[in-house]
């Protein structure tokens, strides 16, 4: 007898690009054997990412309006700065073979280009518009005490997990 979750699985490795995933998903060892100590490196280091949001103004619902109206060059900076450094990042990693703290391989996956990536920005452009955040400052924001953003994460959320729901019912 077959259950849903037999043909999930199946419906799901039928879509090449879902199997692809995850087989990257099931190659990908780190994490293994973390426990709740290790794992707090984690927290303090998106403590001070947020901080650094912070003081950066790059949670600011005003920054974010004003390089949506091209009124400031400010986040324009932020975010190629950003593009730059994780560029460079990249190539240093590949170039020098840098491992991870517990000693695996970085292996970066090649990406290919998909129409789904579009209509995905424009709706992932139009929310940053609209709330003022993206998923990354969202927690300094709330951190910073901006309450009503816990809509905007609420929002986001049910939007990832729509995504899923209908993933395969959509273009790719």
């Amino acid at each position: 007898m077959k259950t849903n979750s037999d043909f999930q699985t199946k419906s799901f490795l039928a879509d090449p690009i879902l199997a692809e995933e995850m087989k990257a998903d099931i190659q990908n060892e780190q994490g293994q054997g973390e426990n709740v100590l290790n794992l707090s490196k984690y927290l303090v280091v998106g403590v001070l990412f947020g901080i650094v949001f912070v003081k950066a103004e790059i949670i600011s619902w005003f920054r974010i309006q004003e390089m949506f109206r091209l009124d400031s060059f400010h986040m324009y900076g932020v975010i190629g700065s950003a593009i730059v450094v994780g560029m460079l990042s990249i190539q240093l990693i590949k170039k020098f073979n840098v491992k991870t703290l517990s000693g695996e391989e970085v292996k970066i996956a090649p990406k290919t280009f998909q129409k789904g990536q579009i209509y995905g920005g424009f709706l992932f452009g139009l929310g940053w518009a609209l709330t003022g955040a993206c998923p990354g400052p969202l927690f300094a924001q709330i951190g910073s005490g901006f309450l009503a953003v816990i809509i905007t994460l609420l929002s986001a959320i049910t939007g990832t997990w729509t995504y899923g729901a209908l993933r395969a019912k959509l273009p790719h």
